[in-house]
């Protein structure tokens, strides 16, 4: 009886881990996908942000398949005529949701997870994308998950302990009671120390002791997989800047064209970081801010060593020391010219909603499987005259079937040599 009841309940033990597991795991990668694609603009509660509060998303929208729809290509979506989605657009100032590159599965996720509320860490993160100041970020910024499940498995996991040894107390118990009116004399068990017992427990149950460490060893190849995985990996890093921008304000409040700033990023590979007298522009009339006063801007003027009374400047200029939020390896190339002049490709794609962030951070992973996956999804303008003869070449492919989409994969973008030569 003893090593029945100790299978079966260290069985239901194992059980119990892997699904509890299971849906740690479910729940973090919802989260996850909330935190880079979502947080910035939404909440997971019923609370408004940049956007609708995400709670109860299910119960708003009539029809699951036009919500996926909506979600992957907001823009796209609203040319269908709907009219829910047309009385969000106007509802929200006409503020254009960035397409979402994710599959079906992921887009069903997020909203079985929103719908509900959400949970907790979540509900921070969508805060903090929200408010960030960039105090206490860092490149090696660790993501904030429940441990609620593991406190649940503690605490199964310490009762069935519990109930096995009180089974086992009352089986011997039960034998001595048996044995004494028998008139079997039992010598009393030897005293042994805990390890003693697990060694002896651990010889008599090795099935038990064999799917218990197969267990552990795939929970800690797992933990130790995503810690890898996260390596070089900074989504939502957001530094603080020797000078307090609002993109919110320029880009989102003054519509000033992401180009007017970053002028290389029609014409060269970097979209260039612009220098104090582009600030200057504006700001040698503009001398008080909304948000910050005299103090921000007059960080410009200490940096050009320029007199706002006198509007002249001086011998004592110096660089601002910006911190850079967006940086691949150097065994990486990338163009911007290439995407956004060439490609028609969107800030927002790869940025996210820019206009509407205080201080920036990285919306995207940028790691390469998500630069694979674009390419592979991104169709490519048959329009644009750039492509006019690939598209031709394209089609004439014999490997070429009728439907077959045209995208950046088409062309050769999943080529290891295009983006590491």
């Amino acid at each position: 009886m003893q090593r029945i009841s100790a299978k079966i309940l260290l069985g239901v033990a194992v059980f119990l881990a892997v699904i509890f597991q299971a849906n740690t795991l479910q729940a973090q990668d919802a989260a996850k996908l909330f935190k880079a694609n979502c947080a910035s603009c939404h909440k997971p509660t019923d609370q408004k942000l940049i956007g609708p509060g995400l709670k109860g998303i299910r119960s708003r929208w009539p029809d699951e398949a036009k919500l996926i729809a909506w979600i992957k290509n907001s823009t796209e979506f609203l040319k269908t005529g709907d009219a829910y989605a047309n009385k969000l657009f106007e509802e929200y100032g006409r503020s254009v949701m960035p397409a979402q590159n994710l599959s079906d599965a992921e887009i069903i996720a997020l909203i079985d997870w929103t719908d509900k509320g959400g949970d907790a860490p979540a509900s921070a993160a969508g805060d903090g994308a929200a408010k960030a100041d960039g105090a206490g970020a860092g490149a090696g910024a660790t993501e904030t998950s429940s441990d609620s499940y593991l406190y649940i498995l503690i605490i199964v996991g310490f009762v069935l302990l519990v109930l096995i040894n009180v089974l086992n107390s009352v089986k011997s118990s039960l034998e001595s009671l048996v044995n004494e009116k028998k008139g079997i004399i039992t010598e009393p068990e030897p005293i042994r120390t805990p390890t003693e017992k697990f060694r002896i427990w651990a010889s008599n149950n090795k099935k038990i002791v064999a799917v218990i460490s197969l267990f552990l060893v795939i929970w800690v190849l797992k933990q130790g997989w995503d810690g890898l995985m996260g390596i070089g990996v900074y989504q939502g890093y957001a530094p603080e800047q020797p000078i307090k921008f609002s993109h919110k304000l320029h880009a989102g409040d003054n519509q000033i064209a992401c180009v007017y700033c970053h002028s290389g990023v029609e014409k060269s590979k970097h979209a260039n970081i612009p220098s104090a007298n582009v600030c200057m522009n504006c700001h040698m009339y503009i001398q008080e801010g909304p948000q910050y006063g005299k103090e921000e801007i007059g960080k410009i003027y200490a940096a050009l060593d320029y007199n706002p009374e006198t509007r002249t400047y001086g011998p004592n200029q110096k660089p601002i020391q910006w911190i850079r939020v967006h940086s691949l390896p150097d065994h990486a190339y990338f163009n911007h010219s290439q995407h956004v002049a060439v490609g028609k490709i969107e800030c927002t794609s790869c940025h996210g909603p820019i206009d509407s962030m205080e201080v920036v951070q990285q919306h995207s992973p940028l790691t390469m499987g998500w630069c694979i996956d674009c390419h592979r999804k991104t169709e490519v303008d048959k329009d644009n005259k750039y492509y006019e003869e690939l598209h031709k070449q394209f089609v004439n492919d014999p490997k070429y079937k009728k439907g077959d989409k045209f995208t950046i994969g088409s062309l050769g973008g999943l080529e290891c040599s295009k983006c590491h030569y």
